[in-house]
């Protein structure tokens, strides 16, 4: 496999210091130290791999860390906190990801055997060790940036295979889940995209249970299950990272901020965003620019 990783390191080398697109839908890059603000984001449903440094990324109450040769899948959109780190040698952090789609999952399934059995409660992102076949598809895949007039030909087709060996692997259940439309995580996701579009909005857990089609407890287990978070608690951490992103592109001051994205109290906001982000919201702000 190191030579696979090598390949894969050499080709993924040109990406900046954010999210970097490489020609590929769906199909990104980064390298280096991400800005902190950028790390602490709603993160989409996708599978990632770590092929330099580490990643810590934690959501409520939970941290999972990724080295290299390892990868994760989120199964649905979760607000994270997330750390890179450089190798011990000093090469920086370096990682690939693919944004999944349910569509393009659902797709794949209906040419598989449908399998018995699943996981119940079970948290939406995790981390599992690369294999040698899931290199060999990432390498395919990655090489088409060097040759662009192939990708609308075969990147599906690689694409396929990756999420083929995603679904052999421990992992595997969150992707039947994505792509099946009556599990409990599918259900969850509906709720799910609702307060992430609609953040600001008072929230009604009781509406959301109706939305994914569960008792009111039901609702509750499995929701804090998949995120780590309570309905009212991802909420919370949705708008407070929105407000970060818009106080440090100074698009307000925190009164307006906090009122924007659904806040009554600008004072309750000052206090959970301290609580959240160690610093009240323009002193934060102010921090993150600097820097």
């Amino acid at each position: 496999m190191d030579e696979q990783l090598h390949e894969l390191r050499m080709l993924a080398s040109r990406a900046e210091n954010r999210r970097t697109e490489t020609g590929i839908p769906r199909i990104a890059m980064v390298r280096g130290a991400i800005p902190e603000h950028q790390l602490a984001a709603v993160y989409d449903p996708m599978v990632n791999l770590i092929l330099t440094g580490s990643k810590t990324m934690t959501v409520g109450n939970r941290t999972l860390h990724y080295d290299p040769a390892t990868y994760f899948v989120m199964s649905v959109d979760l607000p994270a906190v997330g750390a890179v780190h450089p190798a011990p040698s000093g090469e920086p952090y370096l990682a690939i990801s693919l944004t999944l789609t349910p569509a393009i999952v659902a797709n794949l399934l209906a040419d598989l055997p449908r399998p018995t059995g699943g996981a119940l409660y079970a948290l939406g992102f995790s981390v599992a060790p690369v294999t040698r076949e899931l290199l060999d598809a990432w390498v395919r895949m990655m090489r088409l940036t060097e040759r662009p007039d192939e990708v609308a030909a075969l990147a599906p087709v690689f694409e396929r295979e990756i999420l083929f060996r995603v679904l052999q692997g421990p992992m595997g259940w969150m992707l039947r889940d994505i792509g099946m439309p009556d599990t409990a995580l599918s259900r969850i996701g509906v709720a799910i995209r609702w307060i992430r579009e609609n953040f600001a909005q008072p929230l009604r857990v009781e509406a959301l249970a109706e939305m994914a089609a569960l008792s009111l407890s039901a609702f509750h287990r499995h929701f804090k299950a998949v995120t780590a978070l309570s309905p009212l608690q991802y909420q919370k951490n949705v708008r407070l990272l929105h407000a970060r992103s818009l106080l440090v592109a100074g698009n307000g001051n925190a009164t307006t901020v906090a009122l924007s994205v659904g806040y009554e109290s600008p004072t309750q906001f000052s206090r959970e965003y301290a609580r959240q982000f160690g610093l009240p919201p323009s002193r934060d702000a102010a921090r993150l620019r600097q820097g």
